[in-house]
């Protein structure tokens, strides 16, 4: 079984394996106590119905991320057989792309998060560096590692940021992803209203 497991023949089927599993063990470990603190706070009905609702988000975030690692990975290996041992830089956007459309195509909670998350990401990486990349020459591609975003034009960042996702609370809270707006309300509207000294320090309501 080790001769078979090190052997380079089989290295790119069973990084596919090992992708789903890391996929599926990341998202258990990334949403489980997400999960738990949302339903401790905002969290409604029995704790029996909230334990299951905390079981099912987090299979389900595992179970996708695992889904999406497995295509994107079988897909890369078809497309570099496919040209002849060779990758493509448009190999990784197709792969992704199709993945993404197959594994979080589907309007849900967990998936419109996700969606929600890695788009911010994209947003945030158009960022200039603090340190341009050239000064930091990388003799593989895989050991490139990730540069802050500039000091300054970061802050004009964080600014309009905050100051649209304000103004879209107020003015138009319709559009913001339901676990934003709940987390939202909590902090800044319902901190207008109490009744007495319990329900001002120790109890939201």
């Amino acid at each position: 079984l080790n001769r078979i497991i090190l052997d380079p023949a089989y290295a790119d089927y069973l990084a596919i394996l090992k992708g789903a599993r890391n996929g599926l063990v990341y998202g258990a470990k990334v949403r489980f106590p997400h999960a738990l603190v949302m339903a401790i706070l905002f969290g409604k009905g029995s704790w029996k119905n909230r334990i299951k609702s905390i079981l099912r988000a987090t299979k389900t975030h595992a179970l996708n991320l695992a889904k999406f690692v497995t295509i994107y990975k079988t897909l890369l290996l078809f497309e570099r057989k496919a040209n002849r041992g060779n990758a493509r830089k448009a190999d990784t956007f197709i792969a992704g792309l199709i993945g993404g459309y197959i594994v979080f195509g589907e309007r849900n909670a967990i998936n419109e998060q996700i969606v929600l998350y890695i788009i911010s990401r994209v947003v945030a990486s158009f960022i200039p560096r603090d340190v341009p990349p050239s000064a930091h020459p990388y003799p593989e591609r895989d050991a490139v590692k990730p540069l802050p975003p500039n000091a300054r034009i970061f802050s004009f960042f964080a600014a309009v940021a905050w100051g649209s996702v304000m103004y879209l609370f107020k003015e138009k809270g319709e559009t913001i992803q339901p676990g934003l707006f709940n987390s939202m309300t909590y902090i800044y509207n319902d901190s207008n209203y109490w009744e007495d000294l319990r329900t001002l320090i120790w109890h939201n309501k």
